[in-house]
């Protein structure tokens, strides 16, 4: 976000929480503010303050990034009463699609299949009641937010209890609203979204699919563009769908239509997003077009540069998210300081990174630590380059998911396009010997050592090739 904002010539204010001090947001701005303990409710949900600091420094407008208060109608509209400018949707959209059930009737309303579902709910009892209603298997969700947080997949009337308290305490600590609503739960879906971008002169663009069905915890380790399920048909159905909830919501800025898609390319909307996503960058390099940029051109009032007919998608990318869990143990978050860090690179790769040598890894917020974007000409090239750059990359000093990253981009259930949102509860750590980070690392260490410590000579190429051939007449002459 701090490099769009330079790219268009604009002065960049970071806020940060006390342990967040060193992080690379706040060396990259132009100008840092501290806002509170780490605590998120003293700091990133701090509305107020964050709206002090912005006046104070003499900002004209909020980007609300994609966690805590960017999908908050009361922090949008006080952003604009404070005589800011939010770039996001306005409140009066944030109520009508982010909050979940307002968004499900509203989608109903636009003529999109909706899974059947309830309203926010006042207790357990009145979920106990629903969920008899609906039938088991069912998820509760927060009605507030996204990303997956608070949410919870209940199997039967036992653990409804249980689920409820987990559901509304992570609400409340991840979005201040501790309300719930239920869903029924529709078996290993696909779960695939549309990236929309609609301006204040009435266009509204679908800027195509991402699947991201690879999740754990209902939050997205693995996204990809084209999504393989998705032909052009189903591609054009889902995108209409996604433009007449946008219409009729008067959305303004970018957005995320979620759905849920069962083999034979039935779907049902699940919510909107009324953020940027995560997962944005690889529509960015299938596209062209920088997210960011356009949302900040969309708030500063400017037309969008582009009708739906000149929206032209080339290749395939993937992002790998790459999270501070240990995956052979349930994907246990981890805090801790980092040794040690070296970011893959080359052709096709793009990392947008938190990580730093020295850096240390709260648990106070979501893990998530880099995204590691793999780009190709098609979906091979695309997996090939990942491959490439998993084994490229290393973390050390606590234990992060590039194993499983790595193990997926060979799995030929991945490689086969033919996946849902079952896979991480089937997948299982690899059986086979894998160097540690911290071993690779000592062991590339070693062979530095001896190296430098042998005498140098020159050796011929383990191939023969006319490159080889001219290299070593070279030589000789």
């Amino acid at each position: 976000m701090i490099r769009s904002c330079h790219d268009l010539g604009l002065r960049a204010v970071a806020v940060y929480s006390d342990i967040d001090r060193d992080a690379l947001h706040v060396r990259a701005a132009d100008a840092a503010y501290p806002i509170g303990p780490a605590a998120p409710r003293e700091s990133y949900l701090n509305a107020a303050g964050l709206i002090e600091v912005a006046k104070r420094s003499g900002c004209d407008a909020v980007h609300p990034g994609y966690g805590f208060l960017s999908e908050n109608a009361d922090f949008a509209q006080a952003v604009g009463e404070a005589g800011l400018v939010f770039v996001g949707p306005p409140a009066s959209v944030q109520r009508a699609l982010g909050e979940k059930t307002a968004a499900r009737q509203l989608a109903r309303e636009a003529g999109v299949p909706v899974a059947e579902g309830t309203e926010r709910l006042r207790d357990v009892s009145a979920a106990k009641d629903a969920a008899r209603r609906i039938g088991y298997p069912v998820l509760l969700k927060p009605a507030a937010g996204g990303g997956g947080k608070g949410m919870r997949s209940v199997t039967r009337e036992e653990d409804l209890a249980a689920a409820w308290r987990a559901s509304t305490g992570e609400a409340m600590t991840a979005f201040g609203q501790p309300a719930v609503y239920l869903e029924r739960e529709i078996a290993n879906p696909r779960h695939v979204e549309m990236q929309i971008l609609a301006d204040g002169h009435g266009r509204v663009v679908w800027l195509g699919e991402r699947d991201c069905s690879i999740q754990r915890r209902h939050q997205k380790l693995v996204e990809e563009t084209p999504g393989p399920a998705v032909d052009d048909p189903l591609r054009a159905r889902l995108g209409d769908a996604a433009v007449r909830i946008a219409r009729a919501a008067g959305y303004l800025n970018a957005g995320t239509v979620e759905f849920l898609v069962d083999p034979s390319g039935a779907f049902w909307f699940l919510e909107v997003n009324t953020r940027l996503q995560v997962e944005h960058p690889i529509t960015e390099a299938v596209t062209g077009l920088d997210l960011v940029g356009l949302q900040l051109r969309i708030a500063s009032g400017e037309p969008l540069p582009l009708a739906q007919q000149d929206v032209v998608r080339r290749g395939a990318a993937i992002e790998c998210r790459i999270t501070a869990e240990d995956p052979t143990n349930g994907f246990l978050p981890a805090g801790g300081e980092i040794a040690l860090v070296r970011e893959p690179a080359g052709p096709g790769i793009r990392v947008d990174s938190a990580l730093f040598v020295g850096m240390t890894v709260p648990t106070e917020y979501d893990p998530l630590l880099a995204k590691v974007i793999a780009y190709g000409r098609d979906r091979p090239e695309a997996i090939v380059r990942m491959r490439r750059a998993l084994a490229e990359m290393r973390v050390a000093g606590i234990p992060t998911s590039l194993p499983f990253h790595r193990s997926v981009m060979s799995d030929q259930t991945f490689a086969s396009g033919r996946y849902d949102t079952g896979f991480v509860s089937r997948w299982k750590p690899r059986l086979v010997a894998e160097l540690s980070d911290g071993a690779a690392v000592a062991g590339a260490l070693g062979a530095v050592l001896f190296a430098r410590s042998q005498t140098i000579r020159m050796t011929s190429p383990p191939f023969d090739s006319a490159w080889a051939r001219a290299g070593r007449e070279d030589a000789l002459r």
